[in-house]
């Protein structure tokens, strides 16, 4: 597993692995106060936190794939929170001619308070984060997704309460998502049952770390096992940039769609989430998608408040 603090002792937003239980309730607490600052009756998008918070601080948006959420999320934050953001396209970049990583950490290290990078390569990650002197943060790899699972327990919060005891259901492809929600479980104290085909279960080194360290996790083939009595079923695409033998996976993981059949099988006031974007009709069907129990919307909107919360944090703030 990824350290938070490295070679120049910054303090990195890499993996939630690394995240002590006090500094993740401090993230999501924080999010939820600044969540209600900004949702103030009469402020409207383009609000900016009274206090400017990070009025002297610029952030270096890095992608290596495309982004809607992340992007957007990440710019706003910086503006709401009073800092600037620059994006940056890692073929637009001298990265994508052959500069190192760990050269290209260096240089922009000189010209910004912080990094946030979305990477094909999770050793492209944590190069970064060895080689910069300021905070790296990961929005993205092929390993894992923690951005993304602190706005899922945002989320889950604040329509059920505490995540503390709760039984937590994934469906689907043991993926970066998936990986981060295993990390989760051990930092926020709920049960996770994971339902991946074999072959595409989550790393076994992941799973192995979660059993090692207390968590409440486990693996099976079977979805209606992972559903039964959930008080929240996650899924994720099943197809990402750069896969191959598309058919193949969709025929493998046609079993754990998310549908009204395995909805049912979960509590009867439980959440259903989805990272989107979402493939409909192959990992989750229109009804559940755009159903009651569905709140990916708030989902979404709630990784701008959890990014503006992990800014501060790396800041110290």
């Amino acid at each position: 597993m990824s350290n938070f603090r490295l070679k120049h002792n910054q303090r990195h937003f890499l993996d939630l692995a690394a995240l002590d239980p006090d500094a993740a309730r401090e993230i999501i607490d924080k999010a939820k106060s600044l969540k209600a600052t900004a949702t103030e009756e009469g402020h409207g998008k383009g609000f900016v936190h009274p206090d400017r918070p990070l009025a002297d601080k610029s952030l270096a948006m890095i992608f290596e794939k495309p982004s809607t959420r992340t992007r957007v999320s990440f710019e706003m934050a910086m503006h709401q929170l009073g800092g600037t953001a620059i994006v940056l396209q890692g073929n637009d970049m001298q990265l994508g001619r052959g500069e190192t990583v760990g050269d290209t950490a260096q240089v922009l290290s000189g010209f910004v308070d912080a990094v946030m990078l979305r990477a094909d390569s999770h050793e492209s990650l944590l190069e970064m984060a060895e080689h910069a002197a300021v905070p790296v943060i990961n929005a993205l790899t092929d390993f894992s997704h923690p951005c993304q699972v602190m706005a899922d327990v945002l989320t889950f919060e604040e329509h059920r309460g505490s995540i503390k005891g709760k039984k937590i259901a994934w469906s689907g492809d043991g993926n970066n998502v998936a990986v981060s929600w295993i990390h989760a479980a051990v930092l926020f104290d709920c049960e996770l049952v994971l339902a991946c085909p074999k072959e595409f279960s989550p790393p076994t080194q992941v799973l192995e770390w979660a059993a090692n360290n207390g968590g409440k996790v486990r693996l099976t083939h079977a979805p209606d096992e992972a559903a039964d009595g959930a008080d929240c079923i996650i899924t994720d695409t099943w197809i990402s940039m750069g896969d191959k033998n598309v058919d193949d996976r969709i025929a493998i993981l046609t079993p754990y769609q998310v549908n009204r059949k395995l909805i049912r099988r979960t509590n009867k006031d439980s959440l259903f989430m989805h990272c989107l974007p979402a493939h409909r009709g192959e990992e989750v069907t229109d009804e559940v998608i755009d159903g009651p129990r569905s709140v990916i919307w708030e989902e979404a909107e709630n990784r701008l408040h959890i990014q503006k919360s992990i800014l501060m944090w790396c800041f110290g703030k």
